[in-house]
């Protein structure tokens, strides 16, 4: 390993970004996840813990049905068969990044793993695409553990986080732009991207290596790819929410003396029976559950089709797991050099959850929505559990990529995606949704697709600059909707109900508002504050309906809930702030105070103001917290994390932003160097060129 240190060098820049050279390949994979390492080991042990079925234990018996979801499909013997029919070159980079995080292991004694001690190869196979959520976590732990009890109750404290019960789930997004060379200043296509995620989830860095690696983007903690980002000929944004690529099977059990079977067509066929056993912490000793889990040919049971154990129906659920050309296909995409091979290894399709937005050097831009979708019978609904027993309902292999929702170079001159629907990709230049089974999309329209249409369709003579501002255009095009009719609930009030006066000033601010956030607008505030009360009182109804929060709202509110929402709203922000009159800055901050993967928050520490909202409601430029609150401010947790905006041409300008700060240390300078510049939207030059990169330099060093 000291051998291949000296093959890589790691070049620092004044913001403490990572640009990490090496002779091959495999070099600089050994460079870069010791360089991540350097940044925030904390973060990446943490995801192969998670990835390896291996949580409960460094967390405790908490994380034991998260373990048990994880293992029902990542079996760690199957993966070691894996890794050894691996190819050779893919074989080469696992090696040289198990070799990368032992050696910062041996070279940091003070850097204190939870549980992983030592990395092995095949482990990278645990975690193969860089998404805030896989698919595997679309099973909903609660049900799970109904089916497969075992030993005593957890603790209260731990069942809200665990089995989903918050009040509010997090709000999820991510938005991708492509700009067309006659829609931009320099003649040269653009890309905007701007994953929305909890922040500190990725590392920004640069890859270059001898064999034609020269990549620059954001770095799922622990991987080896570039997840998001662009080199120096194209560059991709992935959004998620694509086709549907997962589907759930209703079981007919049949129990026998030997054991239990399940129909499938005239016939029989015994349920495949195995034994998992989930090691825990339990203080300062370990414990263990042990679980009878059961599987068709479909894949594990996960539920019971009423939650009841005994009952004769169970769901089964079949999601793609190839993990070998999962991680080849994340590793090749980022050696691309244009349209022709970029599609060539989209052309794989084993990327299940994304979707992706592309531009290149010779002016090409592009969107695939999803990649891998199974072809299915579209006289079912795969939106619902299917009929497992018949046969009309197994899948018939992925649809070829020429079937799957594409655009390339449409007339519009751009392409946005915001985790919506495709059909209004392009304005005027999008998929027809009669061209497509039910099945090729996921989510419908949102707030943010509204938005982004509004601010792309008029956009001319676009630089990086221009992009940036775009990106962060400030309107909130969810009030567009919602607001009009609580304006018309209101003047239906009686003139003698209290009501009338008690909401005049808060209804007069309101109606004056532009609906475009600022931190120093008091009807920001008011109008958030107010949604977020529709959202509380909603939002189980929605779960419950299977519909999208904010299209339950549109749908479902009356003049009762819309008054009564605002009322609250106003004694709530009177209450924790001593006026309702109270501008969005002085409520909604950035805190970052410790290395604490789950960070705390205080309303006594210091903090700086934010004027951007939440992506529920049409914030391209999204800042979030997690739900419910422990605290009277809004101290964001999710939403903007990495974003960037590139330019390509005879060669590449960027220009990015990171959320807090690139080190996970709180010691260094880099922990919260950007945290300013963040919060305002102010973004710095990306260094890409080794010119660029050597005069901005602030260390360079061997591993």
């Amino acid at each position: 390993m000291h051998r291949r240190a000296e093959n890589v060098r790691i070049v620092r820049d004044t913001w403490g970004i990572a640009h990490v050279y090496g002779k091959t390949d495999a070099d600089t994979v050994f460079g870069m996840i010791y360089a991540q390492a350097e940044d925030d080991f904390a973060r990446i042990e943490r995801n192969y813990l998670s990835g390896l079925g291996m949580s409960a234990q460094a967390e405790g018996e908490s994380a034991v049905y998260s373990d048990l979801r994880q293992r029902l499909f990542v079996d760690p013997r199957r993966l070691r068969q894996d890794y050894r029919r691996s190819p050779a070159w893919l074989r080469t980079l696992m090696v040289a990044w198990a070799d990368g995080l032992n050696y910062f292991l041996a070279e940091h004694p003070r850097a204190t793993p939870k549980v992983i001690h030592h990395f092995e190869p095949w482990m990278a196979l645990s975690f193969t695409e860089g998404s805030i959520g896989g698919d595997i976590e679309s099973i909903d732990l609660g049900k799970l553990r109904d089916f497969y009890p075992a030993g005593p109750p957890l603790q209260e404290a731990h069942t809200a986080n665990l089995f989903n019960a918050a009040a509010d789930p997090v709000p999820g997004g991510s938005n991708g732009f492509a700009i067309a060379p006659g829609r931009s200043a320099s003649g040269h296509a653009l890309l905007w991207i701007n994953p929305h995620t909890s922040y500190y989830f990725r590392s920004e860095l640069q890859m270059v290596s001898e064999q034609g690696l020269n990549v620059y983007g954001a770095v799922t903690w622990g991987q080896f790819f570039v997840y998001q980002g662009f080199n120096s000929r194209n560059g991709w944004m992935h959004t998620s929410y694509g086709g549907d690529a997962i589907d759930e099977y209703v079981e007919t059990i049949v129990r026998k003396a030997d054991g239990f079977y399940y129909r499938y067509g005239s016939a029989l066929r015994k349920l495949h029976v195995g034994r998992i056993t989930i090691p825990f912490k339990d203080g300062s000793r370990s414990g263990h559950r042990t679980f009878t889990v059961y599987y068709t040919h479909h894949g594990p049971i996960v539920r019971a089709d009423d939650a009841r154990r005994d009952d004769a129906r169970w769901i089964a659920i079949r999601l793609l797991q190839d993990p070998v050309p999962a991680l080849e296909q994340s590793y090749l995409r980022t050696k691309t050099t244009d349209y022709s091979s970029f599609r060539k290894i989209q052309q794989m399709r084993t990327d299940t959850s994304n979707n992706t937005v592309y531009a290149d050097a010779d002016g090409t831009i592009a969107y695939f929505h999803g990649n891998f979708i199974p072809k299915r019978d579209p006289k079912f609904d795969f939106s619902r559990p299917v009929d497992g027993s018949n046969p009309a309902t197994e899948w018939q292999g992925p649809h070829p990529l020429e079937d799957t929702i594409t655009l390339l170079n449409p007339g519009s001159g751009w392409i946005q995606n915001t985790n919506n629907w495709p059909f209004s990709a392009a304005g005027a230049a999008s998929p027809k949704r009669e061209s497509y089974p039910a099945y090729m999309w996921i989510k419908g329209e949102n707030p943010r697709g509204i938005h982004a249409v509004e601010v792309l369709q008029n956009i001319h003579d676009v630089s990086l600059d221009s992009l940036i501002a775009a990106g962060y255009d400030s309107h909130l095009t969810a009030f567009d909707v919602l607001l009009p009719p609580l304006f018309d609930d209101y003047e239906r009030l009686a003139a003698d109900d209290p009501r009338r006066a008690g909401l005049k000033e808060a209804i007069q601010t309101l109606r004056g508002w532009d609906r475009r956030t600022a931190a120093d607008s008091v009807s920001t505030t008011l109008a958030i504050f107010w949604g977020q009360e529709l959202l509380e009182h909603k939002g189980p109804e929605a779960r419950d309906a299977d519909e999208p929060v904010y299209d339950y709202l549109v749908g479902h509110l009356n003049q009762a809930e819309r008054i009564d929402g605002l009322v609250a709203a106003t004694a709530k922000l009177q209450r924790d702030f001593g006026r309702w009159q109270t501008p969005w800055g002085e409520i909604n901050r950035y805190q970052r105070l410790t290395d604490d993967i789950v960070q705390p928050f205080d309303d006594t520490k210091p903090s700086l103001p934010v004027g951007f909202a939440s992506s529920n409601w049409g914030a391209l430029a999204s800042f979030d917290t997690s739900y419910p609150r422990k605290t009277k401010k809004i101290y964001g947790s999710v939403g903007n994390s990495f974003v960037a905006a590139v330019e390509f041409g005879p060669s590449i300008h960027a220009k990015a932003i990171m959320s807090g700060g690139e080190s996970g240390d709180p010691a260094s300078p880099h922990f919260t160097d950007q945290s300013q510049m963040f919060t305002q939207g102010i973004f710095r030059d990306v260094f890409f060129s080794r010119e660029d990169v050597m005069a901005h330099a602030e260390r360079s060093y061997h591993p």
